[in-house]
């Protein structure tokens, strides 16, 4: 199938949690005989910051961010059978929601892909003419990164035909254990964008532990950190490239994932950086959200921490053989049961069987090869 793919950016991780998610689920689906184009607005200094080249696994066009560029792209969509719209482009993301689902043809499959349910639904509830309540009847899909049931009743409350949770997952070929690089050596570390709806849980999580364990060192990785005041044992690196991100995850005694807020608070939200780590061997400690047990195991895969006293403590007892021990269970389960091969061969049968639905339903010979 054709699929045409409006998404924030896939070749720059730059100010784009997203660029990880994007690449790994269209190169699996990729191999299951799709041809894909991401469309990605020149916004945000991202081609500035590229992390990768245009893949094999998608054509990918850097359309200016413009009415008239938009537009253009927009038209595009009439060639797919599959048309995707994500959340939180940044640009124009209201005119390419209603533009791609008018510009497709009647028998194509329209899909929302929401890479961040919680606050597109918080926008949806405090806002009656949001767009995307007005165009949920005229989509065959959300498939969402997160959610689980919370974000599958919300949507379906809002009028969405039918909402899938596609989660998080590992690239092996991405993310693998990798030599330590004496850059990122710490007892402890963090990577992440300073974000209002994540800063007070880092306090919480992350700087409230490392005041605790003076003597400990703490590594922040991600942008927007270097204007706040951190504690003295807390050294900041910038922004991370994604080629970086295994000896990033390897080389620290654990590294620590903080859920944001609106994710925290809906629960069944692995971010990325969960898989990266695990992939990567890394000894994870996170903070405490419902649905985790869907992917690591607390205790033998995970340490879960409930405030920053938590974090120092399992800091304070972990000793390398113990680190070592977590990371390599994390690895196996994560590569059993979480990579994006699964999940593609799950959104591939998805694809087909709304594909068919549409035939059946319009009468419309074609094939869905």
């Amino acid at each position: 199938m054709k699929i045409a793919f409006y998404g924030s950016s896939l070749l720059s991780s730059y100010w784009n949690g997203a660029a990880t998610y994007y690449r790994g689920m269209l190169a699996a689906l990729a191999r299951h005989g799709h041809t894909i184009t991401f469309y990605e607005p020149d916004a945000f200094d991202r081609q500035q910051h590229r992390d990768i080249e245009p893949p094999p696994y998608a054509a990918v066009k850097v359309y200016p961010a413009t009415v008239e560029a938009a537009r253009a792209v927009i038209a595009e969509a009439a060639q797919a059978d599959v048309v995707v719209k994500a959340s939180g482009v940044g640009v124009f993301d209201d005119e390419l929601l209603h533009g791609v689902i008018a510009a497709s043809r009647p028998e194509a499959v329209r899909i929302f892909w929401d890479v961040d349910a919680p606050a597109t639904l918080a926008e949806m509830r405090a806002d009656p003419d949001h767009a995307l309540r007005r165009a949920l009847p005229d989509l065959d899909l959300v498939l969402t990164y997160g959610g689980g049931p919370p974000v599958v009743a919300a949507y379906e409350g809002f009028g969405a035909r039918a909402c899938i949770p596609i989660y998080n997952a590992l690239d092996p070929e991405t993310h693998f254990p990798v030599p330590p690089e004496p850059r990122f050596a710490a007892d402890l570390a963090f990577l992440g964008n300073r974000l209002p709806d994540r800063e007070a849980r880092v306090e919480k999580f992350f700087l409230a532990a490392a005041a605790r364990l003076p003597e400990r060192s703490f590594l922040i990785g991600g942008n927007g950190w270097e204007s706040r005041g951190l504690p003295l044992n807390v050294r900041h690196l910038g922004h991370v490239y994604t080629r970086e991100h295994n000896a990033f995850n390897t080389t620290p005694l654990a590294v620590l994932n903080i859920a944001r807020d609106s994710m925290a608070a809906v629960g069944f939200s692995p971010a990325t950086r969960v898989f990266e780590a695990a992939g990567a061997g890394a000894c994870l400690i996170t903070d405490a959200w419902e649905g985790l047990g869907l992917f690591l195991d607390e205790g033998s895969e995970v340490l879960v921490a409930r405030d920053g006293r938590d974090v120092a403590d399992h800091v304070a007892a972990l000793t390398p053989e113990r680190a070592r021990a977590v990371g390599e269970a994390a690895r196996r389960r994560i590569v059993a049961e979480h990579t994006y091969a699964r999940r593609a061969v799950e959104v591939d049968a998805i694809l087909r069987a709304e594909a068919a639905r549409k035939v059946e339903a319009g009468g419309v010979q074609r094939s869905v090869a």
